[in-house]
C-alpha cells in the first residue's frame, strides 16, 4: 500500500503507551468526516489496531502498526501461534464465517486490504467473512496488555469462572497471558497490621522528569565523593560506604526530598567518617596468603610514615609513627622465615601503635569531606524542589486537605496530598524475559515476572488511575529511583536490598502470623504489604512508607533492616516505644547480622531487652539471602550464602507473646525453612548445607503470663475498637485478584 493512505504510520516494533491507555502517537490522525466512525474494543487498540481513513478509496480501514497489516473490515483477534502455525491452520474459526471460512485459508497471516474490485470477485455482495488476524508472539510484542481494564483478558493466577468479562469461547479465544515459571511472593496474604488513621502524606508526586534529575544529581555527588577520597587521602572510596550514607542521613534528615539529605544535625556524617578513617592511611583487605600478609605489612607501615611526615603533625606524633614504621621495616629484612600469623600479629600491634597518631592528623580532612559532600546534597535538594515545584504549578496542581478520623484501620498505602501532573509518554517494549522502559533516551530493565508483580501491586494499591494511564510513568520512576539507590558498580547496593528466602517467609506467616516486612521495596516484597524507603514512588505500589515513621498498633511483623548501624540502632529504638504504648498483639522477628567484633549497638541492646522473648543464631554459610538485584538477575544468581552468622530475636509485648509465643514446635518448623530455602524454589544457587537444630538456640526470658494461642494459622484479628473504611484499600470490583481486608466490629 501506498504511504499517503495511512500517512505516518510506521512498522515500529516498540510498544507505546499513552496517557489514554491506547497507542496514539506514530498512529494516523482521521480526517474530519460527516461519515460516523465507530470506535475500537480496547482489546484491539492494545494489540496495535487503529481506525484511519483511505484518501484513494474514501472509505475507513484498519492497520496494525504491530504487523503492517491492512484489512477493510474489523478485525477478530485469534488465538494459533504464527511462529509454530504460520497459516492459522490449527486456529479455531471466526464466529459467523460458516464454509466460508475456506475461502479465507489462503489468506492466513498475510492478509492485505483489497480493493472494491477484488472483492467483487471473491464473493457476492451479500457475502460476509471476517478475516482472522493474530499478532506475532515476538519478543517485542508483550502477551499481556499493560491495561487490568482490557476486557477479556485474566490474570495470570486467576481461573475463569472469576472474570466477569466476557466467556472464553473458540469464537472469542483470549490470549495467554505471561505465567512466570518461579514466584517469590504471595500477594493474596492478608495484613493483621492495625495503625491510626493517617493523614496524606506532603511528598511532591514522582515525575520522570524529575527522576532523571534527581539521577543526574546523585551521580554527580558520587563523582565528587569519588574525587574528595582520592585527591584529599589518596585513597578510593570504601565500597558501599555512599550507600549506607544515605540510609545513615534519612535516620535524622527531616528534608523534603524522599532519597538526598538537607537538613541533618549533626552535619558530619558518623558513618562516612567512621568507613573512610577506616581505609586510612591504606585499605586492609582479606589475606589468603603468607605473601600478601608480607606486602600488606609493609604497605601500611610505608603509608602510615610517609602521611605523617606530610601532614601537620606534633612532635610526639612524628616520632611514634616514625620509630614504629622503622621498626617494623627492619623486621621485614631480617626475618624470611615468619608466618601469616607472624604478620598479621605485627600489623595488628602497628595499627595500635600507629593509629591514634594517623587519625588525629586525618581528622579535620575526613571532616570536610563529610561535611562538603552533605552540602553538595543540600544544594541539590534544594535545585530539584524548586524544579519540581515549578513543575506542579505549570500543572495547576494545589495541595489538597483531607478530612482524618481518630480510628483504627488495618494499614494502607501512602497517600499523597497532591495530585499527580500528567505523565509524558514511556515506551515500554520486551526483551525476551526482560521489560524495558525508556524515557528520553534513559533505559530501566526489570524481568517480565517482576513486571507483572509491579502491575499486581499497582492494582491492589492504586486508587487515582483506575485505566492505568500513568502506571509505566510510574514504574519508570520506581526503578530509576533504585537504580539510582544502588549505584553504578558490579553488584554495588544489592547486599543492602537483600531478602530472606520464600520458605523462610512461609514458615512466618504460619508459624508466627507474619504478614508485613518492616523493610523492602515493591521490587523484593513478599507481602503486599511493606514498609520502604521512598514513599512517593513506592506508595502506588503497595509501601506503608519509611517504618520509622510508621507506628502500628497490633500485628506481626518481620524486620531484615539494611546493615547500617546507625540505622538498625533507630530501629530498635522504635520499636521498643512501639511494645512499650501497645497493649494489643504485636510481635518483631528481627534478622541482624551477628557482629561482635566490635559488637552492634543494636544486637547489644535487642539481646538485654525486657520484650525479648526468644534468640537463635543462624551460622554463617549455613543459609541464604535473596540477591537484592533479584528484579534483574538470573535464576542462579538469585540466591547467596551468607558470609556471616544471623542473629534472629523475637520482641514481642504480653498479648503478642500470648498470641505468637516462639514454642519449640513453631521454631523447629521455622528452623527446617531455612534448610530447604535454596531447594525449595528449584533455584541453581546455593542451597544450605548443615542443618540447625533448635538446641542451637538461645531462649530469653518469658515475660508475659496468661493464655497462650497455639494456632498456627494466619488470621488477621483486630480490636474490637477497629473500623475498616472502604476509602483505605483500593477494592476494585473487576478484578478476581482483589481480596479486601477482614470486617471488622466497630464499637
Amino acid at each position: 500500500m501506498s504511504s499517503e493512505n495511512h500517512g505516518t504510520v510506521k512498522g515500529d516494533t516498540t510498544m507505546v503507551m499513552s496517557p489514554s491507555g491506547s497507542a496514539t502517537e506514530g498512529s494516523p490522525s482521521s480526517p474530519s468526516t460527516s461519515k460516523p466512525i465507530q470506535e475500537l474494543p480496547d482489546e484491539l487498540i492494545q494489540a496495535g489496531w487503529s481506525k484511519c481513513w483511505s484518501k484513494r478509496e474514501n472509505r475507513p480501514y484498519y492497520f496494525n502498526r504491530f504487523t503492517n497489516q491492512s484489512l477493510w473490515e474489523m478485525p477478530v483477534l485469534g488465538q494459533h501461534d504464527v511462529i509454530s502455525d504460520p497459516l492459522g491452520l490449527n486456529a479455531a474459526p471466526a464466529e459467523g464465517a460458516g464454509d466460508a471460512g475456506i475461502g479465507d485459508a489462503g489468506l492466513g497471516n498475510g492478509q492485505r486490504k483489497r480493493r472494491p474490485s477484488e472483492e467483487a470477485a471473491q464473493g457476492g455482495p451479500n457475502s460476509f467473512k471476517r478475516p482472522k488476524v493474530e499478532i506475532p508472539v515476538t519478543p517485542t510484542t508483550p502477551t499481556v496488555p499493560i491495561s487490568p481494564s482490557t476486557p477479556g483478558v485474566k490474570p495470570w493466577n486467576s481461573t475463569a469462572e472469576e472474570k466477569p468479562g466476557q466467556p472464553a469461547t473458540p469464537s472469542t479465544p483470549t490470549p495467554a497471558p505471561y505465567r512466570p515459571t518461579i514466584v517469590y511472593w504471595d500477594l493474596d496474604i492478608q495484613t493483621n497490621a492495625v495503625i491510626r488513621e493517617r493523614s496524606p502524606g506532603d511528598h511532591l508526586p514522582p515525575h520522570p522528569e524529575m527522576e532523571l534529575l534527581r539521577a543526574q544529581l546523585v551521580t554527580k555527588l558520587r563523582q565528587h565523593y569519588h574525587e574528595l577520597c582520592y585527591q584529599r587521602e589518596g585513597i578510593e572510596p570504601p565500597r558501599e560506604s555512599f550507600n549506607r550514607w544515605l540510609l545513615e542521613r534519612k535516620v535524622i534528615d527531616k528534608g523534603p526530598d524522599p532519597l538526598l539529605p538537607s537538613e541533618c544535625e549533626p552535619v558530619i556524617s558518623p558513618s562516612m567518617f567512621r568507613e573512610v578513617m577506616n581505609d586510612i592511611p591504606i585499605r586492609l583487605s582479606r589475606i589468603k596468603y603468607k605473601e600478601e600478609a608480607r606486602k600488606l605489612l609493609f604497605k601500611y607501615a610505608e603509608a602510615a610514615k610517609k602521611m605523617i611526615d606530610s601532614r601537620n603533625a606534633t612532635p610526639e606524633s612524628r616520632k611514634v609513627v616514625k620509630w614504629n614504621a622503622e621498626d617494623t621495616m627492619n623486621w621485614l629484612r631480617r626475618d624470611h622465615s615468619a608466618s601469616k600469623e607472624d604478620y598479621m600479629d605485627r600489623l595488628d600491634h602497628l595499627r595500635k601503635q600507629c593509629g591514634p597518631h594517623v587519625t588525629a592528623v586525618a581528622k579535620d580532612s575526613v571532616e570536610g569531606i563529610c561535611t562538603k559532600i552533605y552540602h553538595i546534597s543540600a544544594e541539590y535538594v534544594r535545585r530539584i524542589r524548586q524544579a519540581h515545584q515549578a513543575l506542579l504549578k505549570d500543572c495547576n496542581i494545589t495541595e489538597t486537605s483531607a478530612e482524618v478520623q481518630d480510628r483504627l484501620v488495618y494499614c494502607y498505602p501512602v497517600r499523597l496530598a497532591m495530585a499527580s501532573p500528567p505523565q509524558p509518554r514511556v515506551e515500554l517494549h520486551f526483551e525476551n524475559d526482560i521489560a524495558c522502559l525508556r524515557y528520553k533516551g534513559e533505559m530501566v530493565k526489570v524481568n517480565r515476572g517482576y513486571f507483572n508483580k509491579l502491575e499486581l501491586l499497582y492494582r491492589y494499591s492504586c486508587i487515582d488511575d483506575p485505566r492505568f494511564e500513568k502506571f509505566l510513568s510510574r514504574v519508570w520512576c520506581l526503578i530509576k529511583r533504585y537504580q539510582v539507590m544502588f549505584g553504578s558498580g558490579i553488584n554495588e547496593g544489592t547486599g543492602l536490598q537483600g531478602a530472606l528466602p520464600v520458605p523462610v517467609f512461609e514458615a512466618l506467616n504460619k508459624q508466627f502470623g507474619v504478614s508485613f516486612e518492616c523493610f523492602a521495596s515493591p521490587l523484593n516484597s513478599y507481602f503486599k504489604q511493606f514498609c520502604s524507603a521512598c514513599p512517593d514512588t513506592d506508595g502506588f505500589f503497595g509501601s506503608r512508607g519509611p517504618f520509622l515513621n510508621f507506628s502500628p498498633a497490633s500485628g506481626s511483623f518481620e524486620a531484615n533492616p539494611p546493615f547500617c548501624e546507625e540505622l538498625m540502632d533507630a530501629m530498635v529504638t522504635h520499636f521498643e516505644e512501639l511494645l512499650e504504648r501497645s497493649s494489643e498483639p504485636l510481635s518483631f522477628i528481627i534478622f541482624v547480622p551477628e557482629w561482635r567484633d566490635p559488637p552492634t549497638p543494636a544486637l547489644t541492646r535487642m539481646e538485654v531487652s525486657i520484650y525479648r522473648r526468644h534468640q537463635m543464631i543462624v551460622p554463617a554459610f549455613e543459609h541464604e539471602y535473596r540477591s537484592g538485584s533479584q528484579h534483574i538477575c538470573k535464576k542462579e544468581e538469585m540466591y547467596y550464602k551468607a558470609v556471616h552468622g544471623t542473629a534472629v530475636l523475637f520482641l514481642q509485648n504480653a498479648a503478642g507473646f500470648a498470641k505468637w509465643e516462639p514454642t519449640a514446635e513453631r521454631i523447629q518448623e521455622f528452623l527446617a525453612a531455612y534448610q530447604v530455602s535454596g531447594r525449595t524454589m528449584s533455584s541453581p544457587g546455593p542451597s544450605s548445607s548443615t542443618p540447625t537444630t533448635p538446641s542451637q538456640a538461645s531462649t530469653g526470658t518469658p515475660g508475659a503470663a496468661g493464655d497462650k494461642d497455639c494456632s498456627k494459622t494466619a488470621t488477621p484479628e483486630l480490636p474490637a475498637s477497629l473500623d475498616s473504611p472502604a476509602s483505605q484499600d483500593n477494592s476494585c470490583s473487576s478484578s478476581p485478584l482483589e481480596k479486601t481486608a477482614p470486617e471488622a466490629a466497630s464499637v
